[in-house]
């Protein structure tokens, strides 16, 4: 039976269907030897589907879910290729084709969803299911319930005001404050960017939950496997998007 090729890879573990859609696009998919197009389709039973001249896996395989704290200065995506800098994937040293779900810039740390299971993958990062995700916050200053307010409210980035978010403050150090951030969104450095423009500058944030999956007492840089019930409640929390 004939599928769109971006729903091939990703169920190969290339990534989510976005993802699997830029190697399409980027050249890098043949099938039967003939460069793919976005939009085609394939028969993995009959056809002969590579991804950068190797043929792709169609058997059945477990996927794998990891839970990595990602340290301050890691990369969360594949780099640019120069080696420069440590990846997530540097820190994973497991001969699977595994991807971030989502990701976090290189000053901010905490937890990151590494995994084969594009079809997750894609519910997890996809807006319409709007999975929370919860970081520990820390700000220069002491915003007041005013600031905090106008951030729970939603602010104009780009031309769109953010969605609602829960904020709430954890305590104070100095001239310093910790923020609870929970967002059901995800834009480019949203965090930094809406505490820079309410005058309270991000000096460290820590994802610490994505949905159900928590970061709890695992120390930056290092790695574990999902328990069988983490990986239920992840796919548990995707089918309520569908509802």
């Amino acid at each position: 039976m004939e599928e769109r090729l971006q729903k091939i890879l990703a169920r190969a573990g290339y990534g989510s269907r976005r993802a699997c859609e830029e190697l399409i696009r980027a050249g890098r998919v043949a099938v039967n030897g003939a460069t793919a197009q976005l939009g085609q389709k394939a028969d993995p039973a009959h056809d002969q589907v590579t991804v950068d001249g190797q043929r792709i896996r169609t058997t059945s395989v477990t996927p794998t879910y990891i839970a990595l704290h990602k340290p301050h200065g890691v990369l969360s995506d594949e780099g640019d290729g120069s080696g420069q800098l440590r990846t997530v994937r540097d820190l994973v040293p497991l001969p699977r084709h595994l991807f971030p779900v989502g990701r976090l810039d290189l000053r901010s740390e905490g937890l990151i969803l590494l995994t084969d299971d594009g079809e997750l993958a894609q519910r997890l990062t996809h807006p319409r299911y709007e999975h929370e995700k919860e970081y520990r916050v820390c700000v220069e200053g002491r915003p007041d319930e005013e600031v905090l307010e106008r951030w729970r409210r939603g602010v104009f980035l780009d031309g769109r005001r953010t969605a609602p978010a829960d904020v709430s403050v954890l305590g104070h150090e100095r001239e310093r404050t910790w923020l609870r951030v929970v967002l059901r969104e995800g834009r480019k450095r949203q965090i930094r960017r809406v505490a820079a423009m309410l005058g309270h500058p991000v000096q460290q944030l820590i994802r610490v939950r994505i949905g159900p999956l928590r970061l709890g007492d695992l120390e930056p840089g290092r790695w574990r496997k999902l328990s069988p019930a983490e990986v239920r409640a992840l796919r548990k929390s995707t089918r309520r998007g569908e509802r």
